[in-house]
């Protein structure tokens, strides 16, 4: 059953029809609940709240122009959700996809597209996703790899397609949170490692960040598999 929380958000943006719509629907997660408990990383000057949020506002307007019903999880940045209840509206929604945006926090440089290639068990016992959510996140993830890396072809090192357990948390867990409360199609986008004085110089750019925007627009399309001629 969907949680309080994530009906709030649905009723405040309206969506109460968008399981009847005809448009493809994505759902993007601008990471980390904002909260004291979960307030992300920080670089010198930017932390990863602020830039998951702002990617993830520009992202949810573009795929707007293009046909496509985008919702954000998190309308505001100062509200507090979980991963679960984060789920919960992707769930709700019967999203096509399920994008997650954050920033890495191991060492190095560059992004990397991550999905569920097996299932895991959260905290509260919770097992997931299903094999079929797993099967297609993997292609998804692919088509949206490869879009992505087109896009931003010597902007940023490209760090490949990873699998949730070979995050920390994945690797305890088996899955990512998110991941394992996703009944949809779901990948996980760290577009910067912020502790990188480079990438994080790079994501702060006004120039370059109409360029991830566009790249992350294209991989959806892509993982959809919608005609971008």
């Amino acid at each position: 059953m969907i949680g309080r929380t994530a009906l709030s958000v649905l009723a405040l943006l309206g969506l109460a029809t968008t399981a009847l719509c005809s448009q493809p629907v994505v759902v993007i997660d601008p990471g980390h609940p904002a909260g004291p408990r979960d307030p992300g990383l920080k670089g010198k000057k930017l932390s990863e709240v602020q830039a998951n949020f702002h990617i993830a506002t520009l992202l949810v307007k573009l795929l707007k122009t293009q046909g496509i019903t985008a919702i954000i999880t998190r309308p505001d940045i100062r509200l507090q959700m979980t991963n679960k209840r984060r789920a919960e509206i992707a769930n709700w929604a019967k999203a096509d996809f399920f994008v997650r945006l954050h920033c890495d926090q191991t060492t190095g440089s560059g992004y990397a597209v991550i999905y569920p290639a097996a299932q895991g068990t959260a905290p509260d016992g919770q097992k997931g996703p299903g094999k079929q959510v797993i099967v297609a996140s993997a292609k998804m993830a692919s088509l949206f790899h490869k879009a992505m890396a087109s896009s931003l072809k010597g902007e940023l090192l490209d760090n490949g397609v990873k699998t949730d357990a070979q995050t920390p948390v994945g690797a305890k867990q088996g899955a990512l949170t998110g991941s394992i409360y996703s009944q949809v199609p779901t990948i996980l986008v760290n577009m910067v490692v912020l502790g990188s004085a480079h990438d994080e110089a790079w994501i702060s750019n006004r120039k370059n960040v109409p360029k991830l925007v566009e790249a992350l627009d294209k991989g959806v399309l892509a993982a959809l598999e919608m005609n971008q001629e």
